[in-house]
């Protein structure tokens, strides 16, 4: 029996259990006209960091690596090939001058050169992923001296050559940019880009790239379209970017500076990634950002998925697991402007200075950014001291605008006391709290925010992810006992939506081979992705989070792990249906009464998708993409009582239309 005919006998075996029965005492009992908090539209989103090789190598769908030659080792990536280099034919340069955002490039020799005296090799992100009949576009800059022409080929790991194109030069004393398109012959995993020289003269090459033409949208040096897709199909509320830890850098000089990636792609000024030197265990000397993803992309990202930008800007501090550099109160100014000006960038008339240059990049709407983060997992009294003065500019400037603040990197100890009790003082509108704990953490924390004060501040579960063995864990896997762990204490977020008013997993993305971080929400190779069992927890709350909050109870009492059974409900106003989520922990099915109290017809059918998996270590893969993933049954419903049986381990969400 294979997977997809034993989820509909467990589908089919559930829906005959869905009929009417008289009342007892073990009902759960739903308060369908009784709703208690609105459901923020953009409550559930996602999480952008440039870790795992989530841009360059990922969403960024260039599949040069170094194409710029300005890696702390200039060649990294490229290999010089030919039977008559000698020493001197190949040299990197540097006009800082001249070109201060990119200053490096390359210059060649070629003398009297032929097919085979002089190339280049590049080796790509771990390969270069190509397809079938797929149509590639090389392109570079150049100046040239004498006479040159480009041979450009796209070859196997055995140096089978799968397309090829030639591209002449003219004598060119100025930059010109000039490029070529050819169809790869076969659907290659680890491919590579090799160009050879033919003439005689001086070469100066920059930025040579590769891009496939199926990008999102198919924009040209876009994104690669199957990784975006799975984002835009959880239809998520919002995109929080660039980050994370990559927002603070190791230190101040590495730290993320949003106008320097912005405008042409060849002057945005590429740093190291601080993912390259942080985990001992996972060393990545070739990681660096390009920054061919930037904040235009970014947020141009969050408008094609119907998504709440959320930016993350330096508040003057660097990683305080790191360097701990911190800007002096007196230099803070820089800081502060730059997030003034990012908020110009985004929503500013195109008079503006910086709504100007979003016009010129190709987009003279505003973007309608509402809220910021103010600085990343940052923490202390110098935390506050800054904090206080980008809010104080800022709202001056734009009052109403929402502002992110940090509570630390821990959801609970003398840390996160301190920055609640000092955010809440500041009337702070948006506590970011973190917490990558332990699956038995998220089961005992569902009831977290049922305390928490209604009115004041309100919360946003910034960055979270059950540890299957413990934080930063190379050994954590993405399997189903920390999803449905996840599952449950979502419910009690989603409960709590009046105090909880967005909420998001972390990390996004992670490459197969180029990964620093455990767990992650999805996988990727050069060619292929999937979602792990967390992204479908993910996607089934974001594309059922309903309008407004219903009291769901048991015994009067929320339901929040009494007999491993925990449970959220959301009347959505829109489809006029009430939506209930149940989680079910224990290894054995339980079955339970649901009566929808309040409302005057129920339809006769719904629908239930079932998440599920008897084995608690069940994970997905490449081989086995769909071994944990949603199935979706129609169901007959009759009167007002609902028998439904919950099965072992399982995340239930019923949709029910009433009246």
């Amino acid at each position: 029996m294979n997977l997809f005919a034993a989820k509909r006998i467990v589908l089919a075996a559930i829906a005959t259990s869905l009929y009417c029965l008289p009342a007892n005492s073990q009902d759960i009992i739903v308060k369908a006209n009784r709703p208690v908090a609105t459901i923020q539209p953009h409550m559930w989103g996602i999480f952008f960091e440039d870790i795992n090789m989530g841009a360059d190598g990922g969403i960024y769908a260039e599949l040069v690596k170094n194409r710029s030659f300005e890696f702390f080792k200039p060649l990294m990536g490229w290999k010089v090939q030919g039977k008559k280099v000698k020493e001197g034919d190949v040299t990197v340069l540097h006009q800082e001058k001249e070109k201060p955002s990119n200053p490096r490039f390359l210059r060649l020799k070629p003398k009297q050169a032929v097919v085979g005296d002089m190339g280049l090799l590049n080796e790509g992100f771990r390969g270069m992923g190509v397809k079938k009949g797929l149509r590639y576009d090389f392109s570079l800059q150049y100046r040239l001296t004498g006479t040159a022409k480009l041979h450009v080929i796209l070859e196997d790991s055995s140096s089978e050559v799968l397309g090829r194109a030639e591209l002449p030069l003219t004598t060119s004393a100025a930059w010109s940019t000039k490029g070529i398109s050819f169809e790869s012959s076969a659907t290659v995993l680890k491919a590579r880009l090799k160009i050879w020289v033919e003439g005689d003269g001086v070469l100066d090459m920059d930025m040579v790239s590769l891009f496939p033409t199926d990008t999102w949208k198919s924009r040209p040096g876009g994104m690669r379209s199957d990784m975006i897709q799975w984002l835009a199909d959880m239809k998520p509320g919002f995109v929080r970017f660039p980050g994370g830890c990559i927002v603070e850098g190791f230190d101040l000089a590495n730290r993320y500076r949003w106008k320097n990636t912005i405008g042409p792609v060849d002057q945005r000024q590429l740093i190291m990634n601080r993912w390259n030197i942080e985990f001992a265990h996972r060393l990545t000397p070739d990681y660096f950002q390009s920054f061919g993803l930037g904040f235009f992309e970014y947020f141009q990202l969050s408008e094609d998925i119907g998504a709440e930008p959320l930016p993350i800007v330096n508040c003057g501090m660097a990683c305080q697991y790191n360097s701990a550099e911190f800007a002096s109160l007196d230099e803070l100014d820089p800081y502060i402007q730059d997030a003034l000006d990012l908020i110009e960038f985004a929503n500013g008339d195109v008079t503006t200075v910086w709504g100007k240059v979003r016009a010129d990049m190709g987009h003279p709407a505003p973007f309608n950014l509402k809220m910021m983060g103010i600085g990343n997992e940052n923490w202390g009294p110098q935390y506050i001291e800054r904090l206080k003065l980008f809010t104080d500019a800022i709202l001056k400037k734009y009052p109403g605008f929402k502002i992110v603040n940090s509570s630390g990197t821990d959801p609970e100890g003398e840390r996160f006391n301190y920055l609640d009790k000092e955010l809440r003082n500041m009337n702070a509108s948006i506590i970011d709290e973190h917490y990558y704990r332990r699956p038995e953490w998220f089961l005992q924390n569902a009831s977290r925010y049922d305390q928490y004060p209604r009115e004041g501040s309100k919360i946003f579960a910034g960055e979270y992810a059950a540890q299957t063995d413990r934080g930063a864990s190379p050994n954590n896997t993405n399997n189903w006992r920390g999803a449905i762990a996840e599952a449950a204490f979502m419910t009690g977020l989603e409960r709590n939506a009046g105090v909880v008013e967005m909420a998001s997993y972390a990390p996004l993305f992670a490459h197969a081979e180029g990964w620093q971080w455990k767990p992650d929400l999805i996988w990727v190779n050069n060619l292929q992705s999937y979602g792990t069992p967390n992204y479908y927890v993910q996607k089934l709350f974001a594309t059922n989070k309903g309008t407004h909050v219903l009291s769901i109870l048991f015994n009067n009492e929320t339901l929040a792990g009494k007999d491993s059974l925990y449970a959220s409900a959301a009347l959505d106003s829109i489809a006029g249906e009430v939506v209930i989520k149940l989680v079910n922990v224990s290894s054995r099915s339980v079955i339970k009464p649901i009566v929808l109290e309040g409302v005057k017809k129920v339809d006769q059918r719904g629908k239930l998708i079932l998440l599920r998996h008897d084995v608690p270590e069940a994970e997905n893969s490449f081989e086995q993409p769909l071994n944990v993933a949603p199935a979706e049954k129609e169901i007959k419903i009759t009167g007002k009582k609902i028998q439904f049986e919950m099965p072992a381990r399982s995340f239930s969400v019923l949709r029910i239309k009433v009246r």
